[in-house]
């Protein structure tokens, strides 16, 4: 969790919360009943850990819903550690909701204490053991990156669905109907996406990014997928990772690489800078959105959007010929 100090203080905020639950869970039977009837007056406030689960939440709640997320653009869920901030914002919610499988793992004692607080869901956890990615080397740690696979997402979407209506049964059927149209929105983005892939010929769907998030994508759209780091990015890359990595690009002649945007630019520039020493020129092209969407007024700021626009920078990078191909 870091030094001893931030140890201390973290451990201080745990306790603080765990008293100030204890004293508030007391009268939580009359404020239950008191509840059902308030929040179907009302907008239901949200707090949500990362912006694709915040993105999720508003496609299903539109205007019954009010979702703060926790992390921002451009924020790395696998190195999150929560504020005392974060902590006033989740005991005002109605509702939490967090992505789970190990990927707001720095989160994960806060999120856990505040289940006697306020209903929390992780939707990531509705993807059944058998449909999720387990990588060598992790210990049975499932991949978190489900979103990179449309029709997981579509079941996550679902969990977020009967979150709301588990808490507010009075708009069930609004619930019902938006998750009806997300889900016929997501299963065009997926056929969509497929026909944009099968313009890269088989031989070329190597995808190579800073860090493991796009494994998902390569299993459902028929890519090969290799990176740098592993799932979580809180595993450094050593020098031995780069040329192994280098090896692989140049062996293969692959013309593009990806930074992503949550993941610093300098672990590709090494890649770069080794595969040009064996003799070939790879660019280094993006950002990819991978574990945050982009700024929310901009066409990445949505789940949709954000998949248009990566399978558009993959598709158009690895596409495009080197010059040095253009002049044989």
């Amino acid at each position: 969790m870091g030094g001893g100090s931030e140890g201390m203080r973290w451990g201080g905020w745990a306790l603080w919360l765990a008293l100030a639950v204890s004293g508030i869970v007391a009268c939580a039977p009359v404020e239950r009943r008191a509840r059902a009837a308030e929040l179907a007056q009302r907008p239901i406030r949200v707090v949500a850990t990362t912006t694709l689960v915040a993105d999720l939440v508003r496609r299903i709640g539109g205007d019954r819903v009010e979702v703060a997320a926790l992390m921002g653009p451009g924020v790395d869920p696998h190195l999150y550690k929560a504020r005392e901030s974060d902590v006033w914002k989740l005991m005002r919610a109605d509702l939490i909701v967090y992505h789970g499988l190990h990927l707001e793992a720095r989160m994960a004692d806060v999120l856990a204490g505040m289940s006697r607080w306020a209903p929390v869901v992780a939707v990531g956890e509705a993807i059944p053991p058998e449909d999720l990615r387990y990588p060598p080397g992790f210990e049975g740690t499932p991949d978190p990156h489900i979103w990179f696979d449309v029709r997981l997402w579509m079941r996550a979407a679902e969990a977020a669905a009967q979150a709301l209506r588990d808490l507010d049964p009075a708009h069930a059927d609004l619930y019902a109907a938006r998750l009806h149209a997300y889900q016929r929105e997501l299963e065009d983005l997926d056929a969509w996406i497929r026909s944009e892939v099968a313009r890269i010929p088989p031989g070329q769907r190597v995808l190579i990014t800073s860090h493991d998030a796009f494994g998902y994508f390569g299993r459902a759209y028929g890519f090969e997928v290799r990176a740098l780091q592993g799932i979580s990015t809180a595993a450094e890359a050593g020098l031995a990772d780069v040329q192994a990595l280098a090896d692989f690009i140049a062996r293969r002649r692959i013309r593009a690489i990806f930074v992503e945007t949550s993941v610093p630019f300098r672990y590709l520039e090494a890649v770069q800078e080794a595969v040009r020493a064996r003799g070939w020129a790879v660019r280094v092209l993006g950002p990819l959105y991978s574990d945050a969407l982009g700024d929310p007024n901009s066409p990445q700021g949505t789940y949709a959007g954000m998949m248009r626009y990566n399978v558009e920078t993959i598709t158009r990078g690895l596409l495009e010929p080197l010059p040095s191909e253009e002049r044989r």
